[in-house]
């Protein structure tokens, strides 16, 4: 029914001029009629009811119903009645006698909205019609006004919500019911406060009302941005105000358009990092340059030094340790370049579970901790990724070492590898960088059970130099490695964390074309 109504609407909207039907056994009667009003209306008409009950049915845009009243094979009044079951048109009873009783049921059943006698007077008669079909006209449009609303406030998942001047709902869709926990039906006429009061945080529920009052007395909505619940839970939600003018002014409505906005402030965040990574390795790669430079002199020069100290076994010592420590400088200066993607690679394809069971031994080698676990849960028959398999040992076993530093007691490192479709859910906190590939990924995963990180934490540990750790335990650069790794062959990092829960770091490898 609401679908007929509404295309009904529609239609009446797009159509020319009005309709008529003229339903008379006297075909004179119908020509008079017909010559009176068809000047300004499209006419129907028929001398049989049972065949105008038919062209109503085919006919819905029929404006007004003008029917007489005492017809052989059924009476205006009756006939009226029926037409109720398929048409919404206003009606007009014609009646030549004093007949009071089938004004009255056609005033019951046929709803008419008006009655005339014969013969009519011709002014009167148009009047009487074109007074109908505007109400015809108005009740259609209202008809269709009030379905596009319920449409719009059904349909959207967003909160959509109308209160008067003191703050009481008029209207609210679901969406917006839900978040204040009440069915829309029970928060007419009520306030927010009263709504949610012992569900929403009082102090929220008075910033609501200050701004909805504070829209109403100026005249300005305006949007407002706010945050709730902590760490993994925590929501963003934005409400745009908009005050609703009566027809002399005054603001009669507030209306409150609510949308959860949480995942455009996670992109934001995940754009302001990449962007602040970016610069990060420009300025990376020129300190490595320049410092790779200096270290190139100062090793060629203590190798002339060395060549030149002879049997002095003092001054070799000497030499020795100043080589071993630009040698040092000069590893930095290579995990810089890998950070800023300016070292050369030879990315081919890799089986990752071969190269994965491989590290074995180098893992429980450069672990050395008996109270840590190893775990390897690899899936079977994975694509071949695309990589330096140099580069992707390296950030494995950087991996590996965080997770164990992670670890004050005994733990579990979990490395696993997947296909795209065991990305982790998005829960808890998550770090995104870099884009999945596409058509397709293996997923390598390095987990522990570990401390974890705040947030805060988390957004900067690719950053050069970064580190928790205590002095002397870590340069800060092994997950810049991996972030200039990740980088390098196109893929992305997925970081799950949170203080007490650990963290899983997968790496999302792209997949070698097939041969």
């Amino acid at each position: 029914m609401t679908e007929t109504l509404l295309s009904r609407a529609l239609r009446h909207h797009t159509a020319g001029r009005p309709t008529i039907l003229l339903v008379d056994d006297e075909p004179d009667i119908l020509v008079a009629l017909g010559d009176l009003l068809e000047e300004e209306y499209r006419i129907l008409s028929s001398t049989v009811p049972e065949e105008a009950l038919g062209l109503l049915a085919a006919e819905p845009l029929v404006s007004v119903i003008l029917s007489d009243q005492r017809m052989p094979n059924m009476t205006g009044d009756v006939f009226l009645a029926r037409a109720r079951a398929v048409s919404d048109a206003e009606a007009i009873l014609l009646t030549g006698y004093a007949d009071l009783s089938a004004v009255v049921s056609a005033l019951n059943d046929g709803r008419i909205s008006g009655y005339a006698h014969k013969p009519w007077e011709p002014a009167a008669l148009l009047s009487m019609v074109r007074q109908a079909s505007e109400r015809a006209r108005m009740a259609r449009d209202l008809r269709l006004e009030q379905m596009l609303l319920q449409g719009l406030m059904d349909g959207t998942r967003d909160g959509l919500s109308f209160k008067d001047r003191e703050g009481r709902f008029v209207r609210i869709n679901r969406a917006a019911a839900e978040r204040l926990g009440a069915e829309p039906e029970a928060c007419i006429g009520r306030t927010e406060k009263e709504i949610a009061a012992g569900r929403v945080e009082q102090a929220a529920l008075e910033r609501i009302a200050r701004l909805d009052a504070a829209a109403i007395h100026s005249g300005d909505g305006g949007i407002a941005t706010w945050c709730s619940g902590n760490g993994p839970s925590m929501r963003w939600n934005e409400r745009l105000r908009g005050p609703l003018r009566d027809s002399d002014g005054s603001i009669a409505l507030l209306a409150s358009f609510e949308r959860d906005i949480t995942e455009q402030k996670l992109m934001e965040d995940r754009l302001r990092q990449a962007d602040r990574m970016q610069a990060l390795g420009t300025m990376a790669s020129g300190v490595a340059h320049d410092f790779n430079n200096l270290l190139t002199a100062v090793l060629g020069s203590l190798e002339l030094a060395q060549r030149a100290a002879g049997n002095d076994a003092r001054l070799n010592r000497l030499l020795e340790t100043a080589i071993a420590g630009a040698e040092r400088g000069a590893a930095l200066t290579q995990r810089l370049l890998g950070f800023s993607r300016q070292q050369d690679t030879a990315t081919v394809p890799v089986a990752v579970n071969a190269l994965v069971e491989a590290m074995g031994d180098l893992l429980v080698r450069s672990i050395d901790r008996r109270d840590i676990r190893f775990v390897f849960a690899l899936q079977d028959n994975l694509p071949e990724v695309l990589v330096d398999p140099a580069q992707l040992e390296l950030a494995l076993l950087n991996l590996c070492i965080n997770a164990r530093d992670a670890m004050q007691d005994e733990g579990t490192i979990t490395l696993r590898t997947t296909g795209a479709d065991c990305l982790a859910d998005e829960d808890g906190h998550v770090l995104l960088t870099g884009k999945i590939p596409e058509p397709g990924c293996v997923v390598v995963t390095v987990e522990d059970t570990g401390s974890g990180m705040t947030p805060q934490v988390a957004q900067r540990i690719f950053e050069p130099f970064f580190t928790t750790k205590e002095v002397g335990r870590g340069t800060g650069l092994g997950l810049s490695m991996v972030y200039g790794f990740i980088q390098q062959v196109g893929g992305a990092v997925r970081v799950r964390t949170a203080p007490g829960n650990g963290t899983s770091f997968q790496l999302c490898l792209p997949t070698a074309p097939v041969s």
